[in-house]
Order: C-alpha cells, then structure tokens, then sequence
C-alpha cells in the first residue's frame, strides 16, 4: 500500500503532496513502483496532529481520488474518519476504507461502508493524535488489541458490515510507547489468528529513530527489516512510503519463505 499524503502537516512528506496535480503524480509513480493499492489521506494522524474540519479534507481529497479512479487499475483506499468523506470518495472511485478509529469515533462510518460494500480496514488505536502518545499504558498490549478485535468482528456484521470486507491494523505508533511497538511487531503472528487481513503500518515512524536516527527520510532500513518481519509473520498488506525498496525486499522474503518447507 503506498502512501498518499495530500496534507501540510504529515510527519515525514507533508507539503511535498498538498496540491491535487503533485498529489496524484506522486501517486502514479507509487503505482509504477508496484504498489497494489493506492492510500490516500487529507488529515494527518500523526502524534499531535490538529484536527482538520470537513471541508477542508473534502477539498483536499476527491479531486485526488477521481483523477486516480480514471488513471490507475489498482484499488484506491481513503484514509479517513469522517463517514461524509468516506462516502464520497467511495462515490468518486475509492474502495476502501481506512479507519484509524475504527468506526469508535463516528458509528455511521459502519453504514457508510456496508452500503458500498467496501474494504474497511479497522486499526487499534489509543486515544486520539492530538495526546494519543502522552501517557500510553496497557497491562497487556497483545491482549487488549486481540479482544479489540474480536470485538470488531461482533460489532460491525450487526450493523451490515460482512466479515470479508474487514481488515485489521494493530496501529504501531498510535497511543503506543516504543516498547510496545516492538512488542507488537515481535508477536504479529498472534493477530493473524483473528481470521481476517492484517496491514501493518510502520515505514519512518518515530520509534524507529533509536535504531536509524531523527531524520524519518533515513529510515529505510529500519522500515525495511519491519517490512520483511512482517511479511513472514503472516501480515498481508504493508503500508509505506519506500514503494520499490520494499516491493523488492517483500518478493525476496517471499521467495525465501517459499523455500522453507524444500529445507531439510
């Protein structure tokens, strides 16, 4: 999944992508890089990140979105909370969903995606992006997003949302300390059990300085080695930045893994 960020504010490309014409060029050469699926925000959710009103992200979005839905063949996700958004930019060509609330902050967000029958990928948070990371605290960080999920997957088919369009993120970084990241990361086999995709979202985060420095633009590797655990922990989707490196990373883990079961 590679990442479109039409915002002024995104902790590592923001600005780079807020005009519509750069925003979908930057999202071409994400496709011609291998992306599968096209990822496209107008409200940052980093930690600290302000609030951006409706309008704003409407404005910022759909012209993105229906230039892509005539241009690329690959699917297009819209990174939103807001239901109105979310409609609209299934209308204008998106077919999923990701929500980084996970359907808590707004319960019309369940009908919006049962009604286009859309991918809806539901990610764990703690606390909302303005102070989600000033005080994270769990007495069992796998526990508690495992029984989350679990519980997701009882919520939304009562409000119309099948099974098959739901896709779980544990939300490395969202209202987690590092050690809980690494944790997560260490234990990602343990999601997988839930039945359902899981994506994973971990390319440049801040956690990640203590292993690549303070510069998010220099942490490919780290990202990388996140990318390619992940992959053989079973995750399914791998949202980042670094399209190419890690389309190559990804099919050489891939390969690798494929030869597991031919070693004696």
């Amino acid at each position: 999944m590679g990442i479109v960020n039409v915002t002024p504010d995104s902790f590592s490309d923001g600005g780079r992508f807020l005009e519509g014409p750069a925003a979908v060029t930057h999202a071409l050469t994400l496709a011609e890089a291998g992306a599968d699926i096209l990822d496209v925000g107008g409200e940052s959710t980093r930690p600290g990140a302000q609030p951006v009103d409706e309008a704003e992200e409407l404005r910022r979005v759909i012209p993105v979105i229906e230039q892509l839905a005539q241009t690329v063949r690959v699917p297009l996700s819209i990174d939103t909370t807001k239901p109105a958004v979310a409609h609209a930019a299934l209308a204008a060509g998106a077919s999923v969903v990701n929500d980084v609330a996970a359907h808590r902050r707004n319960p019309a967000m369940a009908e919006v995606v049962a009604a286009f029958r859309a991918g809806y990928i539901c990610m764990h948070s703690q606390g909302a992006p303005p102070t989600m990371q000033d005080h994270p605290a769990y007495r069992d960080v796998v526990g508690e997003i495992s029984a989350f999920f679990s519980e997701r997957l009882v919520t939304l088919p009562a409000l119309g949302v099948m099974l098959e369009q739901i896709i779980f993120d544990p939300g490395i970084g969202f209202g987690k300390t590092p050690e809980h990241n690494l944790l997560l990361l260490a234990k990602l086999s343990a999601f997988t059990r839930q039945g359902r995709p899981l994506l994973l979202g971990v390319s440049r985060k801040s956690f990640l300085a203590k292993f690549s420095g303070p510069n998010p633009n220099e942490r490919l590797p780290a990202s990388l080695a996140c990318a390619t655990l992940a992959i053989q922990s079973g995750v399914n989707v791998v949202r980042v930045h670094d399209v190419a490196a890690t389309v190559q990373a990804v099919r050489m883990a891939e390969a690798i893994l494929s030869q597991k079961e031919n070693v004696v």
